[in-house]
């Protein structure tokens, strides 16, 4: 099987999974990523029928995106399973928060239409907010830590995080987890917008620009953070300059949202914000390639496409399967969203 692809189709397994893994991470990032955004924003609607509205917004995608983790965390598992073993170990209680986390805002969704009393409700749509910005706070801490680099350490031949969980609470990780919060927040506002009218439409509309601002702030603040102490990060841009198109492609994204929401043009605004989010996924891929987690201080010990990978039969096996499945699950997803295209509206289904 390996030397089918290296051979008849010249490909390299490890570069090919490095490439696949980060495309059903990126497809978490842009698909949960607007309901987790719609989580954040949740509490600053006022009234029942606000937040009513807004949990319909993503009601009918919201746990078929989730499956894009899932996904991905299985594939980074079989395709790089020391990356797998050595993160999940050493990120355990910060994952443990992140799954408590998405676990409880699901329940929320679920719960929070149960009863009729206004306590009830109130109590589930806090727990459905917090535990919406508690999973985009560590999803971006986690990116933050595997770019600035966490303490790795040989054991018995096995490389093992060195660390504890306050280690990855450092600023560089915080204030790219804040840069999540925000980016999500931006995210899900459009898609929000995109899928209600009226009143809250309007309040919507005149949200997007404030989380454009907060988003933009905080990503100039990480981008010089960056520049000055992961210049890693960097290498390959300063190497190649046609990546910084990817650079300038990101930036006109960002700046063409608001353009196109100050034209009504809600979908445009939608897909310029998906646009931004891949290539700032792209640029993240790019300058950790080939590496999958940075050990710092000692770079020696970091995990890369190569040390961390399943045997060669094993990769290409996956992508039999990949290719086999992947098609499938797009063409699942694209059905779903066009069923359920089309302004939401309140009725005795409604959450």
């Amino acid at each position: 099987m390996m030397e089918f692809f290296q051979d008849t189709l010249g490909l390299n397994l490890n570069v090919v999974w490095f490439l696949l893994v980060g495309i059903l991470f990126t497809g978490y990032a842009m698909l949960d990523g607007f309901d987790l955004g719609v989580g954040i924003l949740h509490l600053f609607t006022k009234t029942d029928d606000e937040r009513r509205l807004m949990l319909n917004s993503i009601g009918p995608v919201w746990d078929g995106n989730e499956v894009w983790l899932v996904t991905g965390g299985g594939a980074l598992f079989a395709a790089f399973p020391n990356v797998y073993a050595t993160v999940f170990s050493g990120f355990y209680l910060a994952f443990m928060l992140l799954l408590a986390s998405l676990i409880f805002r699901a329940v929320a969704i679920e719960f929070r239409g149960k009863q009729p009393q206004a306590s009830w409700r109130k109590s589930w749509d806090i727990g459905f907010s917090i535990g919406s910005i508690v999973s985009a706070l560590l999803i971006g801490v986690a990116i933050g830590n595997i770019a600035w680099g966490i303490p790795l350490t040989v054991v018995d031949g096995q490389i093992e995080y060195a660390g504890g969980f306050f280690n990855l609470l450092h600023p560089y990780a915080l204030v790219m987890g804040l840069t999540t919060v925000a980016l999500f927040a931006m995210h899900g506002c459009i898609y929000a917008l995109m899928k209600t009218e009226g009143a809250l439409h309007e309040k919507l509309r005149g949200w997007v620009n404030k989380t454009i601002v907060v988003f933009v702030a905080l990503y100039a603040v990480g981008a010089i953070l960056t520049l000055l102490y992961v210049p890693g990060m960097t290498e390959k841009l300063r190497a190649t300059p046609w990546f910084i198109l990817l650079v300038v492609v990101n930036i006109l994204a960002i700046a063409n949202i608001p353009r196109e929401v100050s034209h009504r043009r809600d979908f445009s605004a939608f897909i310029s914000s998906c646009v931004a989010m891949l290539c700032l996924m792209a640029l993240f891929g790019l300058g950790m390639f080939p590496n999958l987690v940075l050990s710092n201080p000692d770079p020696a010990n970091s995990l890369h496409i190569y040390n961390a990978a399943s045997s060669p039969s094993t990769l290409g096996i996956m992508l039999v399967i990949a290719l086999i499945g992947l098609p499938v699950v797009l063409v699942y997803t694209a059905c779903i969203y066009y069923v359920f295209r089309g302004k939401v509206r309140l009725d005795r289904h409604s959450y």
